[in-house]
C-alpha cells in the first residue's frame, strides 16, 4: 500500500462499513495543472489512485465500488485527453485481467459501450467472463455513462414492452425501472464520495442515489488516500439513515 499515514482518523466501526461506495473521480486535470503538468498526467495519477483505493476498500470489506470513469459528456474534451483516458482504461483492463482471479475481484461496466474500440470491447468481454469465476468485491466502472441516458434507456425498454403487449402502463413500478438500469441486481450506493471541491452529482447515478449519503471534500482525486476514505466512512457512520421515516 502506498497510502499516507492515518493520523487523526477516528476508529472505524468494522460492523458498519458501507456495503456500496460510489465515487466521482474528480480533479485529475486540476491536480496536474497545479504542478505545471499536462492534464493527461493527472489522469495517469488518478488511475493509480483508483487501483490502490479499490484494493484498500476490498480489504476493508466493501462489497461494491462504483466509479465514474468517463461520462457521456466527456467526449466534448480535447481529443488528446479523451485518447489518454481511453489508453489508461485499456491499460487498467489488461492489468485487471491478469490479477482478477488472484485478488478475487469482479468487474462490471455501466454505460453505452457501442462507441468504444473493438479492442476495448474485447477486453471488457474477457473481464466479464473472468468475473463469472470470482466472488469478491464488484467494481462497477461507469464508462460512456450518464444518469439521464440510463433513465432514457430504461424508459425506452419499458415502452417497447408496452408496445409489444408484454406490459401495461398502469403496471409500471419502481422495481420494473430498477431492473432495466445498468445496475440491475446491485444495491443502491450507501455512500457517494465526491472529491475535487465540486458539490453536485454531475449526472451520476441519478436514480440509484435517491437515499445515498453524500460526502464532499476539496481533496483532488489523485490525492485521495486511505486516510481520506477513512474520514468519509467515519462521517457516514455518524449519520442516521431514516429513508424518509422518523
Amino acid at each position: 500500500m502506498l497510502f499516507r499515514n492515518k493520523k487523526s482518523v477516528p476508529e472505524l466501526d468494522k460492523r458498519n462499513i458501507p456495503a456500496h461506495i460510489a465515487v466521482i473521480m474528480d480533479g485529475n486535470g486540476r491536480w496536474a495543472q497545479k504542478r505545471g503538468l499536462p492534464r493527461t498526467a493527472g489522469h495517469s495519477a488518478g488511475s493509480e489512485t483508483f487501483q490502490r483505493v479499490a484494493e484498500y476498500l476490498s480489504d476493508l470489506g466493501v462489497q461494491y465500488f462504483t466509479v465514474y470513469a468517463f461520462s457521456t459528456e466527456n467526449w466534448k474534451r480535447p481529443p488528446e485527453e479523451v485518447g489518454e483516458i481511453m489508453r489508461l482504461l485499456e491499460k487498467y483492463l489488461h492489468k485487471a485481467i491478469r490479477e482478477m482471479r488472484e485478488r478475487n475481484i469482479r468487474l462490471r461496466f455501466f454505460g453505452d459501450l457501442s462507441p468504444l474500440s473493438d479492442g476495448m470491447k474485447a477486453l471488457i468481454e474477457e473481464a466479464n467472463a473472468i468475473s463469472e469465476t470470482t466472488s469478491g468485491m464488484l467494481v462497477n466502472v461507469c464508462l460512456n455513462y450518464g444518469g439521464r441516458a440510463e433513465l432514457t434507456r430504461a424508459a425506452r425498454l419499458i415502452a417497447e414492452d408496452c408496445k409489444a403487449g408484454k406490459l401495461s402502463p398502469e403496471d409500471i413500478t419502481e422495481d420494473m425501472i430498477s431492473r432495466r438500469l445498468y445496475s440491475n441486481g446491485i444495491p443502491d450506493p450507501d455512500l457517494m464520495i465526491r472529491p475535487g471541491g465540486e458539490v453536485r452529482l454531475s449526472n451520476f447515478l441519478l436514480w440509484q442515489n435517491a437515499y445515498t449519503e453524500f460526502y464532499f471534500t476539496d481533496v483532488l482525486w489523485p490525492d485521495m488516500d486511505e486516510r481520506q476514505f477513512d474520514l468519509a466512512i467515519a462521517a457516514f457512520q455518524q449519520r442516521k439513515r431514516r429513508y424518509g421515516g422518523i
